[in-house]
């Protein structure tokens, strides 16, 4: 680094019990404390209380969650089977060196609620920044939506991606990406209103769907993006390694000289 020091910035949310998903995605989670974990230490170890420290046993937790609980990187897998003409990668499958690099910050905080990034959006802020893509940037887009983590209407907060703004971007060299409302495309009950209105499938989850055409992953539900220079700074965004999964968790997090 330069003989520089540097902070680790966390760009993460965590994965709790709150109304930030549809009902069926909230993750469950079951806390042990030391009182109730003692009973397994028993067994496991054939000792009484009075053998071990404080007479208690360990903590821990069991989780009942989706692979798209709190920030995680989805997988080419996940937008659907074929990317690019061949099957298409699962979390474990991923190359690693694509989730380390150059980080890059464009804002979208001003734009409403739903609304459309498009490719003139994204070369206004990058002209904002006096900056320029290059091959294996790690793209992430601010809505401001992670202010909302933790309440209803988080799932309505940030505007959000679409077919042609996301191959633009891939068409940069960029293979990973990040935004920090609950999905890359638009937020879904804006699609499926638009959708009941015109009847236009293209809208569709379009965004996701671009990974067809291109292959690349993104983090969706990151928060911090505020605390970012605009570029500048490295990203490391390495998913927990799930068989044949569509997503992995992740805890993305930013290093910043300072």
């Amino acid at each position: 680094m330069g003989g520089k020091k540097i902070k680790f910035i966390d760009l993460s949310i965590p994965i709790e019990s709150v109304p930030s998903d549809p009902e069926f995605m909230i993750p469950e989670i079951e806390y042990l404390d030391h009182q109730g974990g003692l009973a397994s230490v028993q067994e496991l170890l054939g000792c009484r209380a009075e053998d071990l420290p404080l007479g208690l046993g360990w903590a821990v937790e069991r989780l009942r969650l989706s692979t798209h609980s709190g920030t995680h990187l989805d997988a080419p897998w996940h937008y659907a089977p074929v990317s690019e003409g061949k099957k298409a990668k699962t979390i474990d499958e991923i190359p690693l060196e694509w989730c380390y690099g150059n980080g890059v910050v464009l804002d979208f905080r001003r734009k409403k609620d739903g609304a459309l990034i498009t490719v003139a959006d994204l070369e206004k802020a990058l002209d904002k920044i006096k900056y320029r893509l290059k091959p294996r940037d790690i793209v992430l887009i601010m809505t401001g939506a992670d202010r909302f983590w933790g309440k209803p209407e988080y799932l309505v907060k940030g505007c959000g991606m679409g077919r042609e703004s996301t191959l633009w971007l891939l068409d940069q060299g960029v293979k990973v990406v990040g935004i920090d409302a609950w999905s890359w495309d638009r937020p879904l009950p804006f699609l499926k209103k638009e959708f009941a209105e015109t009847k236009n499938a293209t809208i569709l989850w379009a965004a996701h769907f671009a990974g067809i055409e291109k292959e690349y992953l993104h983090i969706e539900k990151m928060a911090n993006l505020h605390k970012l220079p605009p570029y500048g700074f490295t990203l490391v965004c390495f998913p927990v390694k799930i068989k044949s999964a569509s997503a992995g968790w992740v805890r993305p997090v930013a290093i910043v000289k300072i």
